[in-house]
């Protein structure tokens, strides 16, 4: 195994699975998430799928971890129903799991097999919209 394929948290991946398994009914909830917080917790959700856009799982995750006071995310997995396993987050959800937890390790599969890769890998180069923001009213940032 290689020092990546080690950093990948198989607890996490199965919690999500789990979840994609018994939670994921139908074409509303297709994708599951699971998060690990700084403190052990793991925080789960599913996708609210809607013609119109609705939420990515990862982002759901975010509010429910919000409303269960975990505000510290360490590491986060999306796995897709059906046995379709890990899956990326897409390029909105990229961009807002940078914002919320710069620090974030984001579990995606590749030709390699399963790798946590930094969020800010997933974005090179990106925006990151605390950069942005004054800190006061003096406008010193």
């Amino acid at each position: 195994m290689t020092a990546q394929t080690d950093r990948v948290d198989h607890e996490l991946i199965q919690a999500a699975a789990e979840v994609a398994a018994t939670r994921c009914r139908g074409d509303n909830h297709t994708m599951a998430a699971a998060a690990r917080a700084r403190d052990g917790r793991i925080v789960t959700a599913v996708n609210a799928y809607h013609f119109t856009g609705g939420p990515c799982a990862e982002l759901v995750l975010i509010g429910t971890a919000a409303a269960q006071g975990v505000y510290d995310l360490e590491t986060i997995v999306a796995v897709g129903d059906r046995d379709r396993g890990v899956v990326p987050p897409c390029g909105r959800c990229r961009q807002v799991l940078l914002d919320y937890f710069p620090s974030l390790g984001v579990i995606v599969g590749t030709a390699d097999g399963l790798r946590t890769l930094p969020v800010t890998g997933l974005l090179p180069e990106s925006y990151v919209w605390a950069d942005h923001q004054l800190d006061d009213e003096t406008g010193d940032h």
